[in-house]
């Protein structure tokens, strides 16, 4: 992998510096400390049992002859939980779709947890599920979304009505008057399969309840927002009853790790039991049932252009296949509607947004929140426009790019993009490329008898958002804050301590956050500590979710240290008898330009711990202080179905040069480039590695991943020989080209990263094979494009082509 850095120089010491991941020490000798390495004494272990049926009545469970094995302690069932605990919340006002953490009464997917089995071992409980009995009355099933649509399909939860969860139309500008004065349009589907980040380490949580202190403690591999308020919801005790220990690492998660059926199942049996208690998912469990699917969903797109290319107008119905359980699937349709139109001055905009529940595995997050789709069908359209003109994809994305003199740019959904400077960055990556050079190889490949075809994707990456697209799919929720924090303490000895209130999904906080402390302090980041407190020690948070924790977490600590500055200097100058506007900070010292005295940061920190008679008046004593900051630019409910949703927009542009031996049907990616706009970077070891690992996960997307399930509700994809995920056969090297174009919004210039590369290269890579395959005049709609299937449609091309030479 190569690196091609921006020509714009940072006047920073600390940010943007090429320094060590500080997590990563700890990470490569060995020494993280995960959920499974939790583990109190006495600690009692969960296997669960799951539904044979996609949907099925459930008659009888017989736990008897699990409960007489030795080292078994109980056997629990749904009916027994959903009598002592709250549904699960869901995101949509759907009461009628309840769930529990076993099925109740019904299973709706195969797979399903239907009973919960403890015992002193994983193994014994094991051994001890395939003992219990459970009697089942199957009943119709579907796994269809488009068959969901129809009010005759067999009803996955019968009180709702309906399995329709959310169908919202929405219509932004004229778009019957643009779409009658546009000379030219287009219509297309194209299908995202069902997928997911499927991290390394499968779900993990222990709970101990202590009865004396009348504590929950829990230690997950979480990645949620308000986890421990959804514990003590749903287990009807008050929340500073509950404690959730935010210094366990998570190994991966990009989103889908929420896991609160897992808690709350463990956090009542420990409760019961009066011992620890703890599941760890295998992977069988974890892709079955971890609620850990991503979207599955179907584009209907129309677009309205003119002959130059110049899009005018679209409209786009997205239905998505949430699952079994509504949860916050349907919200992955909500959060594409903050860059709608991607990078484009698309004029008007007709969206309906539709979930459908089915008997399938549950829907979460998965990195994006359905941005990654949305973009595909995007970039698609685009692509499309340029075949139908015979024009260049590249120059067609040139003509409808936004301009920088156009920033800021407000889009027809309501959304104010912050900043962008699409033409440089496609420049600088073009020439990078070489791009004539470029077309000349895939045209010299072409020519030796391979398929060949460059895929090029423009996109953006909406960050540091708060949890508007909630209330503009759910009228009932009327949340408007979703902030971060940081506190800063200076000890009595002068060293920094910075605490941070969220969990680690491996996205570098800890370095994040002693960057931009040290950055607004001139210290060292090395002498800054960063750590976690547990949620009854914490500030409020909102957890790394939405590309959000450069510019929230990094917010709250240029806040707090900006805080502990000014307070340094106010004491320095005290004692200096200056003016405080007329001293100056440099280093940790404060200074008298006037005469040249100064006092030093050890001066400073006796004058703050053991002499208050030298303070300020009204300064209290001690070096600290707080920031709990609110997303900038959201400060406001939808309105008129409108929404400010995102305060920044990344942007990336990726070129990507495909080969296809076209008898085995397999791509080769032979030639990667990336240009990436993310503001001003704080770590570019951080960036870059979120970059990289981005265009593998959508490259397992485009070509390899799929849950995919049989006509009998059954999924087939249940371990990684059937689940296929890229290798460092299929991940290219792939080359980086900066450029910094900073926010606004932000205290540094920075926006979002976290997400960036998948958000494009599904699109580049689907281009780029449907280049390589359009002179035989096939187009592949669907994700993943399978090996199987292009090597059958290129040999079917074929045949027809011969036999109509033949025939002529």
């Amino acid at each position: 992998m190569s690196d091609h850095g921006a020509d714009t120089p940072a006047p920073f010491r600390f940010v943007s510096s090429n320094r060590r991941v500080r997590e990563d020490r700890r990470f490569v000798a060995g020494h993280g400390h995960y959920a499974a390495d939790v583990l109190p004494e006495g600690t009692l272990h969960v296997a669960l049992v799951p539904s044979r049926y996609p949907a099925a009545r459930i008659i009888a469970i017989d736990g008897t002859a699990a409960l007489a094995m030795p080292g078994v302690h109980y056997v629990l069932t749904g009916e027994e939980l959903s009598g002592a605990v709250e549904p699960l919340m869901n995101g949509l006002d759907t009461p009628n779709v309840r769930r529990f953490p076993l099925a109740v009464g019904q299973a709706r997917y195969a797979g399903e947890w239907v009973a919960a089995v403890v015992a002193d071992t994983r193994a014994l409980a094991e051994d001890a599920a395939e003992k219990v009995k459970v009697g089942y009355e199957p009943l119709p099933f579907l796994v269809s979304a488009e068959q969901a649509l129809d009010p005759a399909s067999p009803p996955v939860h019968p009180p709702h009505g309906s399995n329709v969860l959310m169908d919202k139309q929405f219509v932004w500008g004229e778009v019957d008057r643009h779409f009658a004065e546009s000379p030219r349009h287009l219509s297309f589907r194209v299908t995202w399969g069902r997928n997911s980040t499927v991290p390394i380490e499968t779900f993990g949580v222990t709970a101990a309840w202590d009865p004396w202190q009348q504590m929950l403690d829990v230690w997950a591999s979480i990645q949620m927002p308000k986890y421990s308020d959804q514990i003590s919801r749903a287990l009807r005790i008050r929340t500073n009853c509950v404690r959730v220990h935010q210094d366990v690492d998570v190994g991966g998660s990009y989103g889908v790790k929420r896991g609160i059926k897992h808690t709350v199942l463990v956090a009542y049996l420990s409760r019961r039991l009066n011992r620890p208690v703890r599941l760890i998912e295998d992977r069988l469990e974890n892709m079955r049932a971890g609620d850990m699917h991503g979207p599955e969903r179907i584009f209907d797109v129309d677009i309205a252009f003119d002959d130059a290319g110049i899009v005018r107008s679209m409209k786009m119905r997205a239905l998505d296949n949430a699952g079994a359980y509504a949860g916050r699937a349907p919200f992955q349709l909500g959060k594409p509607i903050g860059a709608i139109v991607g990078p484009y001055k698309i004029e008007s905009v007709a969206y309906r947004a539709q979930s459908v529940t089915t008997n399938k595995g549950g829907q979460e997050a998965v990195r994006g929140f359905g941005q990654a789709p949305t973009n595909y069908a995007i970039e698609t359209a685009i692509n499309k426009v340029a075949r139908v003109l015979g024009l260049d994809p590249v120059e067609v994305r040139r003509r409808n790019f936004i301009r920088r003199d156009e920033f800021p740019y407000l889009i027809p959904s309501g959304t104010r993009y912050d900043s962008g400077d699409y033409h440089t960055v496609v420049a600088k990556v073009l020439k990078h490329v070489d791009y004539d050079a470029l077309k000349a190889e895939r045209d010299r490949l072409r020519a030796s008898g391979l398929l060949a075809g460059i895929g090029i994707a423009a996109c953006l990456e909406p960050s540091g958002g708060n949890s508007s697209f909630e209330p503009l799919l759910n009228e009932k929720n009327t949340t408007s804050t979703w902030m971060d924090s940081a506190r800063i303490n200076v000890d009595g000895m002068g060293f920094i301590t910075v605490t941070i209130h969220t969990t680690s999904s491996g996205q570098g906080h800890e370095t994040l956050a002693a960057t931009v402390v040290a950055e607004v302090l001139q210290v060292d980041p090395e002498r800054i500590r960063v750590v976690r407190p547990d949620t009854l020690a914490s500030l409020p948070s909102n957890s790394p979710v939405g590309s959000r924790m450069a510019i929230m977490l990094g917010g709250a600590c240029f806040h707090a240290a900006q805080k502990l500055k000014d307070k340094l200097v106010r004491i320095g100058a005290f004692r200096l008898g200056v003016d405080p506007a007329a001293a100056t900070y440099d280093a940790g010292a404060v200074i008298d330009p006037a005469s040249g005295s100064r006092l030093e940061w050890a001066d400073l920190v006796t004058l703050g711990h053991r002499q208050f008679h030298l303070l300020p008046p009204g300064t209290e004593p001690g070096l600290d202080a707080s920031h709990i900051m609110q997303v900038p630019t959201g400060t406001e409910l939808p309105k008129d179905g409108r929404v400010q949703m995102y305060p920044c927009h990344s942007f990336e542009f990726h070129v990507v040069l495909v080969a296809i031996d076209p008898d085995l049907g397999k791509p080769e990616i032979r030639r990667y480039v990336i240009g990436h706009d993310c503001g001003t970077v704080i770590n570019p070891h951080i960036v870059k590695g979120m970059t990289l690992g981005g265009i593998a996960h959508g490259l397992g997307a485009t070509l390899l991943e799929e849950f995919v399930y049989d006509d009998e509700g059954q999924m087939l994809t249940q371990s990684f020989m059937d689940y296929l995920l890229p290798s460092s056969h299929e991940v290219p090297e792939v080359e980086i080209v900066h450029h910094v174009t900073p926010s606004p919004f932000t205290v540094f210039g920075q926006k979002g990263s976290g997400e960036s590369g998948y958000l494009g290269s599904p699109a580049a890579i689907s281009g780029a094979v449907n280049d390589a395959v359009a002179d035989l005049g096939l187009f592949f709609d669907k994700l993943p494009i399978r090996i199987s299937a292009i090597s059958d449609a290129v040999a079917a091309a074929r045949a027809a082509q011969t036999e109509e030479k033949q025939s002529a």
